[in-house]
């Protein structure tokens, strides 16, 4: 039987403890061969501006192959649609049945914000405590959740061009113990934040290196799966340690890492690792308090095994979902 979850089932489900433990795991897993982390497959024809992502895992650990299809499509908010869609597919390792189908949206935000909090936890300074955001979304509120597993953050600088949005933000986490400022502009959340989230679909640079300040970290999260698109200069790409999730992905779609190369800024050489080579002891991560780091987040197919099979499980236990016969 394949285990059909709708958006609404996952949100009851999702842990966000158990799912940056997941994520953590799976990056180490990459690293030393446990898990198997293709590069995506980026799929687009000359008729649209669509773009059809597939991104796959492979693991022991969860003991599953799995497969998103992420559809990115620029024009959809112009008909009132969101700009990204995606399905998760999980089959069983052994047997290659199909175990579940999962609607990407929960999954990809939670474990978006998972992978900042195991490259905040490895690359920040321990003791940071302001976190500084970019956007003020969905994506911005589960980041917050996420940085407070890992880091003792009780300051939010928090940037957005609607201020409806950063009250919107603010109403959503007022049951934590953090305090929110709304910052003016992008440069005072920057130089005001020890970890810095970039979380929005931006085309062109909004955060600028000449604003870094010593010690910071950055996770550079929110421009779509596209090579022209980005969040940080190549001034900020350069001024940083950078890390990425696979240097497979980031040389596909990283439009931060691609522009700043092809701006003469930096070369791949300049990667200093995978994220996975830190949590494994592979390779350092801050080499100092006063370093920049900067980890590129494009997101990688073992995230979503990884927090689908926590997902798959606890639905099957609190028998959530729909059981759909694919063989009858």
């Amino acid at each position: 039987m394949t285990l059909v979850l709708t958006a609404s089932v996952l949100e009851t489900l999702a842990h966000l403890p158990a799912t940056i433990a997941a994520v953590e795991q799976a990056f180490a897993d990459i690293a030393t061969g446990t898990a198997c982390q293709p590069a995506p497959t980026s799929m687009q024809l000359p008729s649209s501006d669509g773009r059809y992502i597939l991104m796959s895992g492979l693991a022991d650990a969860q003991g599953l192959a799995g497969v998103k299809l992420l559809s990115d499509l620029p024009a959809n908010p112009d008909a009132g649609l969101p700009s990204q869609r995606s399905s998760i597919l999980l089959a069983d390792q052994q047997t290659g049945e199909t175990l579940a189908l999962l609607d990407g949206r929960v999954p990809t935000r939670v474990r978006t914000a998972a992978a900042s909090a195991v490259a905040s936890k490895h690359l920040a300074r321990p003791n940071s405590s302001t976190l500084g955001l970019i956007g003020a979304g969905a994506l911005a509120v589960a980041h917050v959740e996420a940085m407070l597993c890992v880091l003792p953050i009780d300051t939010v600088v928090v940037w957005s061009r609607s201020a409806a949005t950063v009250e919107a933000f603010k109403a959503r986490i007022s049951h934590l113990p953090v305090k929110v400022v709304a910052a003016g502009t992008i440069r005072d959340t920057v130089e005001a934040a020890d970890v810095l989230c970039t979380l929005t679909p931006s085309v062109e640079p909004l955060v600028r290196g000449e604003w870094f300040l010593p010690g910071l970290h950055v996770n550079a999260v929110g421009a779509r799966p596209r090579p022209t698109h980005r969040e940080i200069d190549a001034a900020g790409i350069a001024r940083s340690e950078l890390f990425v999730d696979s240097i497979a992905t980031a040389r596909e779609k990283s439009g931060d890492l691609l522009m700043a190369i092809e701006e003469g800024s930096v070369t791949l050489m300049d990667i200093r690792g995978e994220l996975g080579q830190v949590v494994a002891g592979q390779v350092p991560g801050r080499t100092h308090d006063a370093a920049i780091t900067l980890f590129d987040s494009v997101g990688v197919g073992m995230q979503d095994v990884a927090i689908g099979r926590l997902l798959y499980d606890a639905a099957v236990s609190q028998g959530l979902g729909l059981d759909v016969n694919m063989a009858g």
